[in-house]
C-alpha cells in the first residue's frame, strides 16, 4: 500500500517556494519559515499570491510531486507535474470504458451506488444522535427516499441519463433535509440548499472549498495508478475539467467533506466571521478560516479506518489511493467488478 504523504497548502499571500538541497524552501517576507522534505510530500496546493522558484518545480516533477495553482479563493488555475506514470494499455482501455455508453452507464452506476449509500449513512446517524429533537422523522425520511434512489440507479435497464437524473433527485433529497444536520445555533451557517460558483452562504463556501482539496488528492491518487483524470465515465470531456477525479469523488463527499463541514461547524471551530460576502453575493474565506479548515482536513486524512472491500485498516487519506488502484485492476481486467467505496 501507498505511503500516506502530505499535501503541503500554501495560503500566505507573498510566499515564495524555491529548492534547498532535497528540501521545499517556505519563504515569506525574506524570512524562511519552512524546510519540508521533498520525499514527505505527495503534492503542493499554491492559494493566490504563491511563487515558485524554476529550480523547484523541476525537482518536484522529478519526485513526482505535482504543483496545483487556485486563486486566493480556492478556484482551479492550473497544474505542474512531471511525466505521467503509468501503463499506456490502461489509459486506451480507460478511454475505450468512456467512449462505450455500457460501460460508461456501469461506472456511474457502481459510483452512484457510493455516493448515495454514504450520504444515507450520514443521515441515518445524525437521526440516532438527534432523536427526540424533532429532526428524526425528516432525517430517516430522506434516508428512504436514497434507499428508494438506489434501488432505481441499480436497476440494470437505466441508461446513463436515467442514472443522471436520479442522482438530481437523490441530491435534492440528501440536500433538502441538510440544513437538519447543523446543530450550531448561529443562524449564519443556516442551509437553504446547494449552490456554487460561486458558494453564497458560508455553509456552501466550506463544502465547496473542502470538495476542491479532496479532488486535489483524487487526482494524484489516479495519476499514480496510471490513470487519466480528465477522462470519467459520469462526468463526461470538457476542457480543463478532471473528470474521472470527479467520479470518484462522489463516494468520498459526505463520508469525508460532509462530516467534515458539519463537525467544524457544530463544534464552532469555524466562525460566521471568518466569512466575507462581496457586493456580487459571493462568500469566501479568510485567510485565518482557510487555514483552520486545511489543518482539519489534513487531521482528518490522517484518521484510521477499515477498507470494506479490502478489509485492511488505512489512513483515510490513503482510501481513494486504494479505489484507484481497484478502479485500474478492473479496467485491466484483474477484477471481476468495481467495489465502490461504501462506509459502515
Amino acid at each position: 500500500m501507498k505511503k500516506h504523504l502530505n499535501t503541503l497548502f500554501i495560503t500566505t499571500q507573498g510566499t515564495y517556494l524555491s529548492k534547498e538541497g532535497e528540501c521545499v524552501e517556505v519563504r515569506v517576507e525574506g524570512e524562511t519559515r519552512a524546510r519540508i522534505p521533498i520525499h514527505t510530500l505527495s503534492g503542493l496546493v499554491c492559494f493566490g499570491n504563491v511563487l515558485c522558484s524554476p529550480f523547484l518545480l523541476g525537482h518536484c516533477a522529478e519526485h513526482g510531486v505535482a504543483v496545483s495553482f487556485l486563486t486566493e479563493n480556492g478556484r482551479f488555475l492550473a497544474r505542474v507535474q512531471g511525466p505521467v506514470s503509468g501503463n499506456v494499455l490502461l489509459r486506451r482501455a480507460q478511454y475505450r470504458w468512456a467512449d462505450d455508453a455500457g460501460r460508461s452507464t456501469e461506472m456511474a452506476r457502481a459510483m452512484l451506488t457510493g455516493k448515495l449509500a454514504n450520504a444515507r449513512t450520514v443521515l441515518l446517524r445524525a437521526a440516532r444522535d438527534h432523536g427526540g429533537d424533532g429532526r428524526e422523522e425528516r432525517l430517516r425520511g430522506a434516508a428512504c427516499r436514497l434507499v428508494d434512489c438506489l434501488r432505481r440507479i441499480e436497476s440494470s435497464g437505466c441508461s446513463l441519463d436515467e442514472i443522471r437524473g436520479i442522482e438530481g433527485e437523490a441530491g435534492a433529497a440528501y440536500f433538502g433535509t441538510f440544513d437538519a444536520l447543523i446543530t450550531a445555533q448561529d443562524s449564519a451557517f443556516r442551509f437553504a440548499g446547494r449552490n456554487r460558483r460561486p458558494p453564497l452562504d458560508p455553509t456552501n463556501c466550506l463544502l465547496s472549498f473542502l470538495y476542491t482539496l479532496l479532488v486535489h488528492d483524487i487526482r494524484g491518487a489516479l495519476e499514480c495508478v496510471g490513470l487519466d483524470p480528465a477522462v470519467g465515465f459520469l462526468h463526461r470531456d470538457r476542457p480543463g475539467r478532471p473528470g474521472l477525479a470527479l467520479d470518484l469523488l462522489e463516494e468520498f463527499r459526505a463520508p469525508v467533506v460532509d462530516r467534515l463541514a458539519l463537525s467544524l461547524i457544530n463544534l464552532g471551530q469555524v466562525k460566521a466571521k471568518g466569512f466575507e460576502q462581496l457586493e456580487s453575493g459571493a462568500v469566501l474565506m479568510d485567510d485565518s478560516t482557510r487555514k483552520e479548515v486545511i489543518l482539519a482536513y489534513q487531521k482528518r486524512k490522517q484518521e484510521e479506518v477499515e477498507h470494506p472491500f479490502l478489509q485492511e485498516k488505512m489512513a483515510v487519506g490513503l482510501l481513494w489511493h486504494a479505489q484507484a488502484l481497484l478502479l485500474a485492476r478492473y479496467i485491466r481486467g484483474d477484477l471481476d467488478g468495481y467495489p465502490p467505496y461504501i462506509r459502515r
